[in-house]
């Protein structure tokens, strides 16, 4: 019985984890990603089970250690995809954030990049405006008394010290391009920031846009609070 959960309990952590860096590898269809996490709860269920029966039945055997560890994998196995449901069900199913909704920031140099992207390059529109505004109402054009040259500086080393690929850096135009790749499952999410005049100072605006996936699970909103945090400590060391 000890070898059995064991064995299912390494069974599920593996069904839940190992999916992200397969479709990141390319080894997988992400449609498949998904089905595994999926069965790899139910066998969690099923571990958590067998332990439960272990630990009734055959309490003399059991060597408790290693039924620990497997309880903790079981359990994490569960974890994770229940926290990821649960942070898609309090955000909103939108995966197009920008601080200007009226005319936010166009892509450009990533354009090309995008060509294949489900999500098209294009903003998402007043739908997806409207419930940006309801969920982050503080995500708006940041201003600035520096001038547009300081601060598109700044945002470029902003851009490389949160790990994000440069793609392009038009200082005329005051356009920035990049891509944060993410840890798990290698999602490439593409950001644009554009600089402006504004009087003897100038105004930043900043989107962030995923190329997979109707919700984003917040994460393109989070990504543009640290570049926003990164910018502002860049600028008070200056």
């Amino acid at each position: 019985m000890k070898k059995l959960s064991s064995i299912v309990c390494l069974l599920a952590i593996l069904l839940v984890v190992l999916p992200g860096p397969l479709y990141k590898w390319q080894l997988i269809e992400l449609s498949t990603a998904f089905t595994g996490i999926r069965y790899g709860v139910f066998v969690a269920i099923a571990g958590l089970i067998l332990l439960v029966v272990q630990a009734g039945f055959f309490r003399k055997s059991t060597h408790w250690p290693l039924f620990a560890i497997s309880a903790v994998l079981a359990i994490v196995a569960v974890a994770m995809p229940l926290s990821i449901m649960s942070k898609a069900k309090s955000v909103p199913p939108i995966h197009d954030i920008s601080t200007d909704v009226v005319t936010p920031p166009e892509f450009v140099a990533i354009a090309e990049l995008r060509a294949d992207a489900p999500n098209p390059v294009e903003y998402a529109g007043p739908e997806t405006a409207a419930q940006q505004l309801k969920a982050y109402p503080d995500l708006t054009t940041l201003k600035f008394k520096e001038n547009t040259k300081h601060v598109i500086r700044v945002s470029i080393d902003s851009v490389k010290s949160l790990g994000w690929e440069l793609v392009s850096a038009d200082v005329e135009n005051g356009i920035i391009e990049a891509t944060d790749t993410t840890m798990w499952f290698g999602f490439k999410d593409d950001v644009v920031i554009r600089v402006t005049a504004k009087g003897d100072g100038s105004e930043l605006d900043i989107r962030s846009k995923s190329r997979v996936g109707k919700s984003d699970l917040g994460k393109n909103a989070e990504r543009i609070n640290q570049f926003i945090a990164q910018l502002s400590t860049e600028l008070t060391q200056l």
